[in-house]
């Protein structure tokens, strides 16, 4: 079983009243944070190694790294095809800070996206303006048209009069 099969299996067994696999995601949790703490802290603009060093370096075992990857793999320059890696694959990609804040902000992780960490990285404006864009991409738009509005053809008439008027 490859490291990104055990990390998903891992997923899917959460709902299982199972203490073990409610541990080890708790565990995930508190590395993750460690991990980004330590990513943000210190500037780091590339992951870069091997899958195990990397791993080591942070603090995590192969397979919760592979959650780690899982999660920031979509801030990166380039995706990882997180399938074919092995705990000897080489990884080098460039973090995005601006997509990395903004997939926080998407995946609700107030845990992250408020790390103190972050202003040294971006300012409370830059960070203000990736939020104000996140709510601009996720806000609800209704493309009804109602029947007292004017009728999307351009004809000038009340929607009921015109292309509605069957309906």
């Amino acid at each position: 079983m490859s490291l990104y099969d055990e990390w998903r299996a891992k997923l899917e067994q959460q709902n299982r009243n199972d203490p073990e696999i409610r541990d080890f995601l708790d565990n995930y949790l508190r590395k993750e944070t460690e991990a980004y703490k330590k990513i943000l802290g210190e500037g780091v603009t590339s992951l870069t190694g091997k899958l195990a060093d990397l791993a080591q370096a942070y603090d995590m075992d192969n397979v919760t790294f592979m959650g780690f990857l899982d999660g920031i793999n979509s801030s990166l320059d380039s995706k990882l095809d997180l399938e074919t890696l092995t705990e000897d694959s080489h990884i080098d990609r460039a973090i995005l800070y601006y997509k990395l804040y903004y997939n926080m902000l998407a995946a609700k992780a107030d845990w992250l996206y408020n790390l103190e960490e972050w202003d040294r990285l971006l300012t409370m404006e830059e960070r203000l303006q990736i939020r104000k864009k996140y709510n601009e991409d996720h806000r609800a738009v209704s493309t009804k048209v109602g029947r007292n509005d004017p009728c999307p053809c351009g004809s000038g008439k009340k929607y009921k009069k015109c292309c509605g008027a069957n309906n």
